[in-house]
């Protein structure tokens, strides 16, 4: 069976709408990202944000439609707009300004930031609002907290000049904790970002089981073992020629479960 994603655009609406096939791939990616995040249960009624870069040079990218839940999204029903939050196209909806101001600010500095996810599941907000941050208690957060960024919490992000410290605090990483605030992941394809966050979801929910029992002896992971494990993931997988990567196996896993669960995103 054909890749999802690899969907041919065949209606004339969308071709006259100005939209090439390379945007509706992106579309049906970004409309199944928002699916799975739903049937994973990190969406929060009509609020938080997954976006996508549009391809191009016009640097536009694609938000969900302030309106519509996550698994109501669809390929068509997903907003364009540009970096200064100008809609382009025709939408019955507008878009989470505060979605715009976090996204924008994070598309228009890294050009690895393709698909961005920001949720505030009840576990993510709970770490969050940690003054330990995520801690090295399991596999996954020994294998997260290295490459793991946090930003404070500065109110609703309404106001544009927050960017510039989001972007700061974010470095080059492509995991964050947003204080008090929730969750935040990057990727270059939906694969890579799908991952972060779903690994940083599961850490944050690991966590929040493990201190529900008391911090009383609770083990913190050997120093030892937790620099083994920042040398293991430094080194460079180099792929196996021909071979699909991890990232393009984790997304072609999660569309057959979004084909399965939640069909229609592709419209």
């Amino acid at each position: 069976m054909a890749p999802i994603s690899s969907v041919i655009l065949k209606d004339d609406r969308f071709r006259n709408a100005g939209i090439s096939e390379a945007e509706w791939k992106v579309r049906v990616d970004l409309a199944a990202f928002y699916r799975l995040s739903a049937l994973y249960g990190w969406d929060d009624f009509i609020y938080t944000h997954i976006s996508a870069r549009v391809p191009g040079p016009e640097h536009h990218f694609l938000i969900n439609p302030f309106g519509l839940m996550f698994d109501e999204i669809t390929a068509s029903s997903l907003v364009k707009v540009d970096l200064d939050g100008n809609v382009i196209g025709d939408s019955d909806y507008g878009i989470n300004y505060a979605g715009y101001v976090i996204h924008s600010a994070i598309h228009g500095a890294r050009d690895d930031a393709h698909y961005i996810a920001h949720f505030h599941s009840a576990d993510g907000m709970a770490v969050s609002a940690h003054a330990e941050g995520l801690l090295p208690l399991n596999q996954r957060a020994l294998a997260l907290i290295p490459r793991l960024s946090y930003h404070d919490y500065e109110g609703v992000a309404l106001n544009l000049d927050e960017r510039e410290r989001l972007v700061a605090d974010l470095g080059d990483t492509k995991v964050m904790l947003l204080r008090n605030h929730g969750t935040l992941a990057l990727g270059a394809s939906p694969g890579e970002a799908f991952s972060g966050i779903y690994h940083l979801e599961e850490a944050c929910k690991a966590q929040v089981r493990t201190l529900s029992v008391g911090r009383d002896r609770i083990l913190i992971a050997p120093e030892e073992a937790q620099e083994e494990v920042r040398r293991q993931i430094s080194r460079e997988r180099q792929p196996v020629e021909g071979a699909r990567s991890h990232y393009d196996l984790v997304w072609d896993a999660a569309l057959r479960k979004a084909q399965r669960q939640s069909p229609g995103f592709d419209a």
